[in-house]
């Protein structure tokens, strides 16, 4: 995010279905989640907010792509969400090369994301995911694009644009992306969380935020 995430300038964001506070909040309203949102990073004077990796959560009864009767319902969250402000830049953690990018529409999806490809020592393949930036940043983008550590991969999206929510960055790594090209899960139901949660490892491993655990 341009910046060191510490106890400074970021606070961790209580999304879990255990929040007593979040009975307050309708959530499927746009401009109420995003009220919470603001109030809590006012309450904490903090410019990041951080957390989710492996959370139970209350908000995706808010959206059809996570409660859809055909299918369970989906509420683990397998990547870590950095909530700031609309436009802010995002970069590269690792150098890797571009395997897909897609616009994914509709209102509770990620919205224009990118998915890199990362070779690792002793030939180990994975994949971080950038979900929930802004639509000119899929531009100029191309399959194998080389991308270095550090470089602006994009923004973060409006709410128009993202899928419909408060400004942030879903982060997620992934070993084995099946045949999915600028798109994957990142939200799985309850029975599946010991296979997804194996398959998309916690982010702070690249992250690096002393406040997650």
């Amino acid at each position: 995010m341009g910046a060191e995430l510490h106890a400074g300038n970021t606070f961790v964001l209580d999304l879990s279905k255990t929040n007593p506070k979040l009975n307050e909040v309708d959530f499927v309203n746009n401009q109420n989640f995003i009220k919470h949102i603001e109030r809590q990073m006012e309450e904490n004077k903090a410019m990041f907010a951080v957390g989710g990796y492996g959370e139970n959560r209350q908000i995706y009864s808010r959206s059809q792509v996570f409660a859809q009767a055909s299918m369970d319902y989906r509420n683990i969250h397998l990547g870590i969400d950095i909530w700031t402000a609309a436009g802010h830049p995002v970069y590269c953690p690792v150098g890797g090369l571009i395997h897909g990018f897609k616009d994914n529409i509709g209102f509770g999806n990620y919205g224009p994301t990118v998915i890199l490809e990362h070779r690792l020592h002793n030939d180990i393949i994975i994949y971080s995911l950038y979900g929930h930036l802004s639509r000119r940043d899929l531009a100029n983008l191309a399959i194998g694009k080389k991308i270095r550590q550090g470089e602006k991969i994009g923004h973060l999206g409006s709410t128009e644009e993202n899928g419909g929510w408060p400004p942030h960055l879903h982060f997620q790594l992934i070993r084995n992306l099946q045949d999915y090209h600028g798109d994957y899960p990142g939200v799985c139901g309850e029975k599946d969380k010991t296979y997804y949660l194996s398959n998309c490892p916690d982010p702070n491993i690249w992250l690096g935020c002393p406040l997650l655990k």
